[in-house]
């Protein structure tokens, strides 16, 4: 099942920030699109994949991964297609709704979903490893889609991986995926039923080096969920790097190209990022299963600030390599500590729609992440006061998330 999910986290790259930003230049220049109407185009697909992502956490809920996930990944693979074939904005409006539903959405919500149903005790570090799979991707996949379309062009590039992901994910997964381990006689972590809840734990609410364990039947409903202040503390860490991370990633080839970097250094740059969160993998997520975890979540912001910081000044071009690790760092934490945190405080039952509802939140913030940057250098010349504003924006999520402690009713 983690390499299941992992293999879905890689192939969610069409619709992630980090594959479309090589992409985004050869495709702007050929269609002739300005940098605005093409920020707009991902702005708007991503409110539309922020509206229906509740739904697809209710879906996965009620169906399982074993239905869902081969099921949005054939519909990523036509879209990734039907992007091939863009010829005007409006086509392009079309196609970013459902890479971006589909493929930042949907596809890493069933993935993460499938590795919080198997695992409890052993959720940080199994999440972490499945999160491999997000950091490999990062780590090629913007590499080949810059080779494929410096050879072949974007179009060619569209179509390569509209293959990939179909020969990757829909077969396998609808021979390999079980939803459940009590579909199989078992236990979350693979263990026999008896063993579930240690014996010096007591039932309900354990503490595993102080995180919340939440049995399937005490799972909060989403109503109690969005009603619990806490909720909103967390959230404001995948919000602010949905806003700041992906306003970063997907204007990076510029940003660092006015410190002097060529496209192809800014996609070595981005896979030294990738290469860092997975070298991180397994020490966060070890702690992950050991602290809790607003110590993490406000590390992950203090990363952010920083490289949002560095990226800002780089009063020497050396930093640039420091700005890579510290968003790897940023990104290791998010795909383990920020997916573990929703199923470990309010349970597993509703986990697909807590998330989607979460998600939502956070995808609303990627929506607009790439606009200020765009704005800013369009009409005030300078990517700065954008950066200015983004760099407040992790120091007050690490604010808020200092005091979130696990919900209790």
């Amino acid at each position: 099942m983690v390499a299941i999910a992992a293999a879905g986290q890689f192939m969610s790259a069409p619709g992630q920030s980090y594959s479309v930003a090589v992409l985004k230049e050869p495709m702007r220049n050929s269609l002739k699109i300005a940098e605005t109407d093409f920020s707009l185009a991902y702005g708007f697909a991503t409110l539309i994949s922020a509206a229906l992502l509740p739904v697809f956490g209710q879906l996965i809920d009620r169906l399982g991964a074993r239905i869902m996930l081969p099921l949005i990944a054939a519909g990523l693979g036509a879209a990734c297609y039907q992007m091939s074939r863009t010829q005007s904005l409006g086509e392009l409006y079309f196609g970013f709704i459902f890479v971006r539903t589909l493929g930042q959405g949907a596809l890493f919500l069933v993935s993460v979903w499938l590795v919080g149903e198997w695992f409890e005790r052993r959720r940080g570090m199994a999440t972490a490893v499945a999160g491999l799979g997000g950091g490999l991707s990062v780590m090629t996949i913007p590499l080949l889609n810059d080779f494929l379309v410096k050879s072949n062009g974007w179009e060619v590039t569209w179509v390569v991986l509209s293959i990939a992901i179909t020969v990757t994910l829909v077969l396998p997964g609808i021979l390999l995926i079980r939803d459940r381990p009590e579909d199989l006689g078992l236990a979350p972590d693979g263990l026999p039923p008896a063993s579930k809840v240690p014996a010096d734990l007591p039932s309900g609410h354990s503490s595993l080096s102080g995180q919340l364990i939440t049995p399937l039947e005490e799972s909060w409903t989403v109503g109690e969920v969005v009603r619990d202040p806490t909720f909103w503390k967390l959230l404001s860490v995948p919000a602010t790097s949905g806003l700041v991370g992906t306003g970063l990633v997907f204007h990076q080839v510029k940003l660092c190209g006015q410190h002097g970097l060529s496209s192809w250094e800014v996609a070595g740059l981005m896979s030294l990022q990738a290469v860092f969160a997975t070298a991180m993998t397994f020490p966060v997520g070890y702690a992950t299963d050991r602290f809790a975890s607003r110590y993490l979540l406000i590390l992950a912001m203090a990363a952010l600030g920083g490289a949002t910081l560095l990226v800002m000044t780089l009063p020497a071009v050396w930093l640039i390599f420091v700005y890579a690790l510290l968003l790897g760092l940023h990104g290791s934490i998010l795909r383990s500590t920020a997916n573990v945190v929703w199923i470990n405080y309010y349970g597993r039952a509703h986990q697909g729609e807590v998330r989607g509802v979460a998600w939502a939140i956070m995808i609303l913030g990627t929506a607009f992440g790439p606009f200020p940057l765009a704005y800013s250098i369009d009409v005030l010349e300078s990517y700065k006061p954008a950066l200015c504003g983004f760099l407040i924006l992790p120091i007050l999520a690490g604010m808020a998330v200092w005091t979130a402690t696990p919900p209790r009713r």
